[in-house]
């Protein structure tokens, strides 16, 4: 199985938790794993660096400042183009495998055309992962041992977050290529406008608006410019765990990677450390906010 074969020195995932939970937020940070199985690597057309691009290169760093806010953050050790748990159990493209899929898979969506599925076909600007097909049983090995505890954990934390604080805070932390363009190009230079960070609650549906807007007015009054909702609403966590009206607010974080990473050689920039110290008092003021942001879906339900 691929968890007995590909992880046996290292976790594909884990929890970083404070000695007690104080604030009811969970923090998840599910595609900066940058473990690559050597035998993952042997499948792969890429070398060990090629195969990185779609990998959101130290997230989970620049988030680490939640433990100690008293609030738990989940990430992942297996990379994204390994496995991606922001899709549904069972994206498949069954042009990738050997044998059919299984009839429940989901072989028409948006991100399957794309090549990136739940085992992803591609990275980075469209270059093929693999080497040729895979047996089917690889792909339901990686989403039996390591797909589904993954999505175990994360819902356990936030069933317990709600259980002990009334409500739960689900904060999806990713990052995004440089390039992505917002809006209208800027009046004065005519080039297109990019944004710093995007904020994504997939319309208004995965948490309170309060939350939202308290994210983007936060970030702004930092300096950065911040996108709402385009082109990035929230992947498949923020729409699945995203249930307001039963006290899940889920809302997603995409970070604009020229902040902080050289996106050709992957190397931190010396500004890594002043969007770590943003970052950390975005999220002390974030968890701060008054509980009538949360729960007020519950009161006018009442």
């Amino acid at each position: 199985m691929s968890l007995q074969r590909d992880f046996q020195t290292v976790v594909p995932f884990e929890v970083c938790a404070p000695a007690q939970q104080r604030i009811p937020f969970v923090f998840n940070s599910p595609h900066s794993g940058h473990y690559y199985p050597p035998e993952f690597l042997q499948q792969s057309r890429l070398d060990a660096h090629d195969i990185r691009q779609s990998e959101d290169c130290y997230v989970d760093e620049l988030f680490a400042s939640a433990v100690p806010l008293g609030a738990p953050l989940l990430r992942a050790h297996f990379p994204r183009a390994y496995l991606d748990v922001n899709r549904e159990p069972y994206e498949l493209d069954p042009k990738m495998f050997n044998e059919p899929v299984p009839s429940y898979a989901n072989i028409r969506s948006v991100r399957v055309a794309g090549g990136l599925g739940t085992v992803a076909k591609i990275v980075g600007e469209g270059q093929d992962i693999y080497k040729s097909r895979l047996p089917l049983n690889e792909a339901m090995d990686r989403i039996e041992t390591i797909y589904k505890p993954y999505h175990h954990q994360l819902g356990q934390l936030l069933s317990d977050t709600r259980a002990q604080f009334g409500y739960a805070v689900l904060i999806d932390c990713h990052s995004m290529p440089s390039g992505v363009e917002w809006g209208e190009p800027n009046s004065l230079t005519n080039q297109p406008s990019r944004p710093d960070f995007i904020i994504g609650d997939r319309f208004g549906r995965s948490c309170s608006d309060a939350l939202s807007w308290a994210a983007i007015e936060l970030l702004q009054n930092m300096g950065y410019h911040v996108a709402h909702n385009k082109p990035y609403a929230g992947g498949y966590i923020t729409e699945h765990y995203g249930r307001p009206h039963r006290d899940f607010h889920a809302l997603q974080i995409e970070i604009n990677r020229a902040l902080y990473v050289n996106e050709t050689s992957l190397e931190r920039l010396p500004s890594f450390a002043t969007l770590y110290r943003d970052l950390a008092q975005f999220m002390a003021d974030l968890t701060a906010l008054p509980d009538y942001v949360f729960l007020r879906h519950q009161q006018a339900a009442e």
